[in-house]
């Protein structure tokens, strides 16, 4: 019993020590925010990929998951049906930079342009911790717009 009563005690003695942590560059949560607009730069790599551009990127999300990060992104195409969405790797001239093309192959038929929510295309895309450690923005980009996420 007075065991157990010490490990509590030291257990609720560590508790306020957390509240430091939330502003600690140990915190992956803190690591990136939200999204913010982008301006399109694509490098000529990117075009080695048959798929168009999604038309607009809509979100982008950085998650930090055991050994890295996901970055999810979601994308609004031209018209429903759209598939095989992938976040393509675009060099960029700054090291601290992560650039992405978000691509999608188009229906094979013509299909009916509905609501955005419904022409919703989401990816996500691993990136390893040794990888992102260097790194201070990620932008993917799409055909009309692109979003960025930075430290």
């Amino acid at each position: 019993m007075r065991t157990t009563l010490l490990l509590a005690a030291g257990l609720l003695a560590l508790v306020p020590a957390c509240g430091r942590l939330a502003d600690s560059p140990l915190n992956p949560f803190g690591w990136l925010p939200e999204a913010r607009p982008a301006a399109v730069t694509l490098g000529a790599d990117a075009a080695a990929d048959p798929r168009p551009l999604m038309d607009q990127v809509a979100a982008l999300a950085v998650t930090p998951a055991p050994g890295g990060v996901v970055i999810r992104a979601t994308g609004i195409a031209p018209a429903q049906g759209w598939y095989d969405g992938a976040l393509v790797p675009v060099p960029t001239a700054l090291p601290s930079t992560l650039a992405f093309a978000f691509r999608a192959a188009p229906p094979a038929t013509p299909a009916r342009v509905s609501t955005p929510r419904s022409r919703e295309v989401t990816v996500a895309l691993f990136v390893p911790e040794a990888e992102i450690r260097r790194v201070r923005e990620i932008r993917v980009s799409g055909a009309r717009n692109a979003q960025a996420v930075s430290r």
